[in-house]
């Protein structure tokens, strides 16, 4: 089976098994399996169903989540850039666009915001003071998340790039 991070949930009363209905899960404060199982009947991936679930190598999740670190990167303070940016990435990674929100900072010029996807998000926090970038690729369905990655290092041009892929929602 293919490898998957694993992250520990810490559960809160709200996060109760039976308060969601997955009666008759165990109550654990600390989590490292999902909080939620399909029930019985639910079917395997991409056969025209409406959740947009991927089903690959023998595994079924929600999406990949691609968390990038740009180091010596440029174009980070200029918005209109990082705007086209996102819009570029979306675009070639064959995801739906709905919005892009960000924010400026002043005085160091670094920029945050979201490009929200149909296919979920791609996210940029960046400061360019110290030539830095953290992005976040989240999508679902048939969308590419590394080729948003592509575009985005031709528009920052970074010396240095690590990544991490996280698939989310994995049932099977």
């Amino acid at each position: 089976m293919a490898e998957t991070s694993r992250l520990s949930v810490i559960a809160t009363p709200a996060m109760r098994p039976a308060a969601h209905g997955f009666e008759g899960r165990p109550r654990h404060a600390d989590r490292t399996t999902p909080l939620a199982i399909l029930p019985p009947n639910h079917a395997p991936a991409n056969d025209g169903r409406l959740d947009h679930f991927i089903k690959r190598d023998g595994m079924l999740f929600a999406g990949t989540h691609v968390i990038v670190d740009l180091w010596h990167a440029t174009n980070l303070d200029d918005l209109q850039i990082v705007e086209q940016a996102l819009r570029d990435a979306a675009a070639r990674a064959g995801a739906t666009l709905l919005n892009i929100d960000l924010h400026h900072f002043t005085p160091n010029g670094g920029i945050s915001g979201v490009a929200v996807l149909s296919e979920s998000h791609i996210s940029i926090h960046t400061w360019p003071e110290i030539s830095y970038a953290a992005v976040d690729v989240f999508m679902c369905g048939a969308a590419q998340p590394h080729k948003a990655i592509e575009v985005l290092r031709g528009v920052f041009r970074p010396g240095l790039v690590t990544l991490a892929e996280h698939k989310r929602g994995v049932i099977l």
